[in-house]
């Protein structure tokens, strides 16, 4: 069998990144599983390099080793905060060659039909795979490149955008055009006209218009999600290049794409459910872009933010018999995850209990204090998730809460015009005494006021983490 070489290996390829995306579900299975993804990568560009259609040596040489020395780079010079916009990169790279693939399958179709009116042979693997085809699979083969185009157009603008809020170079605020949604449901039903056109007709100018709907769709969706929702926007374009990839798959007949592609959108899509039902999130309006703004005016927060020195902090935790430490992305921007683990064990070591608590959607993207915490070897089991540690605070003696806004913030609970009301939140305010690292009185990056920082039993422990815990480590032995 001609092709048996690569099925075989894709097959082989499609069970190692299924074992992959199983064993990242656990931090000591995480290490294997990055290194069954990586083998399985390898077996898939090395089955498609000599597999059917191999050819033009030269040319995948240059782009495999540019490649390479691309990701190395970015592997070598990207931070831990860069994460998040690093992944919206890579899935608007994933969309962009979902279109490029979908008209290239639609040129082949073009030239293999002027080949057969000529009575002309033609060349190329994908040329007479297309030319194999009976009129009835050569419409679905048109539905399959236009789906790859249309979801591949919105994964691109969309992931732009995301990059940008995420970056701080485009306002992370929830902005819609005049018409809000009205735009977004004329452009899918001007995407669905120009399919219909195209499938009567054929040729580029309709696809060029459902590109174009597309791209703004795409664009708008995004733009219209405030900053506070940006890690479920992140695991949404997950789903989205996962299923762009899919219909590339399908369109080029790849079938280790179109596993790959579901497993990718498959859980990208449950991540997002899940981090949608822990921000009390409706899936669908995520979909569509419909959260992210508030429904009147915001609660006024009365009282003043009170300081406090380290020196304060220390005398506390010398007293205190429990501390609950809340992570988040201040931690991630000063890099002082490694003080923190080094506060845990000098605080376990004089016989304080000592826990964390992850919010599902803590930072910029899924699991990110998670990484963080184990990259500083947390022990992983004193890291709590939210619905395991909620109910404790009222008899913590101190929570820590470490560059979080949001994820603490009562206003979830107490105003339902906050941009995130409804939201679980954890609910540190019931600790008896709360200390507040943050760099200044701002509102954060989603630009919501916090009535946590003028609560009574909360004191703010200005100045960057990482300086402010190293003036306080000095003062715990």
């Amino acid at each position: 069998m001609e092709n048996a070489f690569t099925i075989a290996a894709y097959v082989v390829a499609g069970v190692l990144f299924i074992l992959s995306l199983g064993g990242l579900s656990g931090q000591e299975s995480a290490k294997r599983a990055v290194w069954y993804g990586i083998v399985g990568m390898g077996i898939a560009v090395l089955a498609t390099l000599f597999g059917p259609g191999a050819g033009l040596w030269w040319l995948s040489i240059i782009l495999v080793a540019l490649g390479g020395v691309i990701g190395m780079q970015l592997a070598n010079r990207v931070q831990m905060t860069q994460m998040p916009e690093l992944v919206a990169a890579m899935h608007s790279l994933v969309g962009l060659a979902a279109v490029f693939v979908g008209f290239n399958a639609e040129m082949t179709i073009n030239l293999v039909e002027a080949a057969k009116a000529a009575g002309e042979t033609v060349e190329g693997t994908f040329a007479l795979l297309v030319a194999k085809k009976e009129p009835i699979e050569i419409s679905i083969l048109k539905i399959e490149l236009s789906l790859g185009i249309w979801i591949g157009a919105v994964t691109f603008t969309g992931s732009v955008i995301a990059y940008g809020k995420l970056a701080g170079k485009v306002n992370s605020a929830a902005t819609k055009l005049p018409g809000g949604h009205m735009l977004n449901a004329g452009a899918a039903a001007l995407s669905l006209v120009c399919l219909i056109w195209y499938l009567n007709t054929g040729g580029m100018f309709p696809l060029l218009i459902l590109t174009l709907a597309a791209l703004f769709i795409g664009y708008h969706l995004i733009m219209g999600i405030g900053g506070a929702d940006m890690p479920v926007v992140v695991s949404m374009l997950n789903s989205y290049s996962g299923w762009a990839a899919a219909a590339i798959g399908f369109s080029l007949g790849n079938d280790l794409l179109i596993v790959v592609g579901a497993l990718v959108g498959s859980s990208g899509a449950i991540l997002s459910y899940i981090m949608c039902k822990a921000m009390n999130r409706s899936f669908i309006s995520v979909i569509l872009g419909g959260f992210g703004g508030t429904a009147g005016p915001a609660m006024e927060v009365e009282g003043e933010q009170i300081a406090i020195d380290a020196e304060g902090v220390a005398t506390a935790l010398d007293e205190a018999d429990s501390v609950i430490i809340i992570p988040g992305y201040g931690m991630a921007v000063a890099q002082a995850q490694q003080n923190v683990a080094e506060l845990t064990r000098r605080l376990r070591a004089k016989g304080k209990e000592v826990r964390f608590a992850i919010h599902p959607v803590a930072g910029r993207l899924p699991g990110h204090m998670n990484v963080l915490l184990a990259e500083a070897k947390v022990p992983y089991d004193i890291v709590l998730e939210m619905d395991e540690i909620n109910e404790d605070f009222p008899d913590t003696d101190v929570a820590i809460v470490i560059g979080s806004n949001d994820i603490v913030n009562p206003a979830a609970q107490e105003d339902p015009n906050s941009p995130i009301a409804g939201m679980p939140v954890l609910e540190c305010w019931k600790a008896k005494q709360v200390f507040v690292s943050k760099r200044g009185q701002g509102t954060g990056y989603s630009g919501i006021e916090n009535p946590l920082f003028y609560k009574e039993n909360t004191r703010m422990f200005y100045g960057d983490a990482k300086a402010s815990l190293d003036t306080l480590l000095t003062m715990i032995n």
